[in-house]
């Protein structure tokens, strides 16, 4: 059979722990409490009977046993008010003086302490006493027993007990209703947690956990989940976009390659039409593997897989072997590459990614400049910049540029500015160049050149970058 939903609950069963150690730590502190008390009053009433003791002998020091009896008999007359014990025996325990009828049973301990039962009834009604007292034996064999009924000792300690009882059980019952209350209200921030997860497992991916708005743990917690199921949502509808835009975009030159393998494998051409329709397919093939390995980078990017494998990356080492890379390929489009940086800085993170994305903004740059015609746009310009809080690749160039409406809209897989539509691509370049600038903590602002496009890539040096 299983247990109701509040006994299995963690949150109960830390409940029930932590009212076992607290009601732990009210019984030690009732013990503590109970022992100081009783002790101060034990502690008076030896003081008490010392006192007497050290009267009584100054009357026998000074006039002997017959001043003894007459100081006894003396103070036997007040005992009843003072609650004191007296009694002094012969040799044979035969009373001679005192309130006391018979010596006690009790044997003393070695510094002539004794606690006794008192045979007479108490006069109060209130059942059998106890006492405590000393003996002493005196000259002659006489023996002498000065003491005090503890009556006064018992009462504290019984009203301390029912005091201690009694707020013992106050404050169990207090815990079980707040640790009740407690737990009630826990389990039902967790309920409601449960209940958005089953939702949204059933499907419903707009369903949020709410929030009681008091900023408290819990409103912490719902609010760092509803964060990441907003990211969750966002990543399945960016997978499912680019889903589609797979199926779209890829179908048509898998069908061309399809198209002309089968020419190649059915129509009687010569072997140089073949030749030429086989390197064409290759090409088809090449494109559609690098389509592939951009889709790749990019989800590996997003997925945050690399970060475990970053090392320092001296980026103007990465500046120059991309300017060096690329400033033939910008001659050969009849272009000037004009590069500058400043300083030299490194950068935790992944050196080849990092390349990728500086070559990506930097063949867009010669890609799309080399369509101008006049020579004071034929420039492309790539540079280092560094400031106390981040390092920028800054690639600018005089092209067509890119539209403020589709800025926000460029880095997203497969997307294409209306005025890159002719142009050869595949609209996965400035995708990965974001996806990796997310990678590393930066971002990528892209704005107008006046004409062109400037590109910014911006990485904070405050998570792992240094200057040197």
């Amino acid at each position: 059979m299983r247990l109701p939903s509040v006994l299995r609950s963690r949150t109960y069963r830390l409940a029930i722990l932590y009212l076992c150690l607290f009601t732990a730590s009210v019984l030690v502190l009732s013990g503590v409490m109970y022992w100081f008390a009783t002790g101060a009053v034990s502690r008076q009433i030896d003081n008490t009977i010392n006192a007497e003791i050290r009267g009584l002998a100054e009357q026998y020091n000074q006039l002997g046993t017959a001043g003894l009896i007459e100081a006894l008999e003396g103070r036997s007359r007040h005992a009843k008010k003072t609650r004191e014990l007296y009694l002094l025996t012969d040799p044979n325990m035969h009373p001679l003086a005192g309130n006391l009828d018979h010596w006690p049973d009790e044997t003393p301990d070695a510094n002539g302490w004794v606690t006794f039962r008192l045979r007479y009834p108490d006069a109060e009604g209130e059942g059998i006493n106890f006492g405590r007292a000393r003996v002493f034996d005196l000259r002659g064999g006489l023996h002498l027993l000065v003491g005090h009924d503890i009556r006064e000792r018992v009462r504290i300690a019984t009203a301390i007990e029912d005091i201690l009882a009694v707020g013992l059980v106050i404050t169990i019952g207090l815990s079980l209703i707040g640790g009740s209350l407690l737990v009630r209200s826990l389990l039902r921030q967790f309920a409601a947690i449960n209940q958005t997860s089953h939702e949204i497992m059933a499907g419903d991916l707009g369903r949020r956990i709410p929030l009681s708005g008091t900023d408290d743990e819990f409103d912490q917690l719902a609010g760092n989940l509803n964060a990441m199921l907003d990211q969750i949502e966002r990543l399945l509808a960016g997978m499912k976009r680019v889903t589609d835009n797979i199926a779209h975009d890829l179908r048509t030159p898998l069908g061309r390659l399809r198209h002309r393998l089968e020419n190649a494998l059915t129509e009687r051409h010569g072997e140089e039409a073949c030749r030429e329709a086989i390197g064409r397919a290759i090409e088809e093939a090449d494109g559609l593997l690098k389509t592939f390995n951009a889709l790749l980078n990019i989800a590996q990017a997003e997925a945050g897989a690399p970060r475990r494998h970053f090392e320092p990356v001296d980026l103007g080492v990465l500046f120059d072997d991309v300017a060096d890379l690329y400033a033939p390929v910008a001659e050969d489009r009849g272009l000037t590459l004009r590069v500058s940086r400043e300083g030299e800085t490194s950068l935790a993170g992944d050196r080849a990614l990092l390349f990728q994305a500086l070559a990506n903004l930097l063949d867009n740059a010669i890609k799309f400049s080399a369509g101008t015609d006049t020579p004071e746009t034929r420039e492309v310009v790539l540079s280092l910049e560094r400031s106390d809080k981040e390092v920028r690749f800054v690639v600018a160039d005089h092209g067509p540029g890119i539209a403020a409406d589709d800025r926000e809209r460029v880095t997203e897989p497969f997307y294409r500015a209306e005025a890159s539509r002719s142009t050869p691509g595949s609209g996965l370049g400035l995708s990965l160049v974001a996806a990796v600038a997310r990678l590393h903590g930066g971002h990528l602002v892209l704005a107008d050149n006046e004409p062109g496009l400037r590109a910014e890539l911006c990485f904070p040096l405050s998570d792992g970058g240094t200057g040197e």
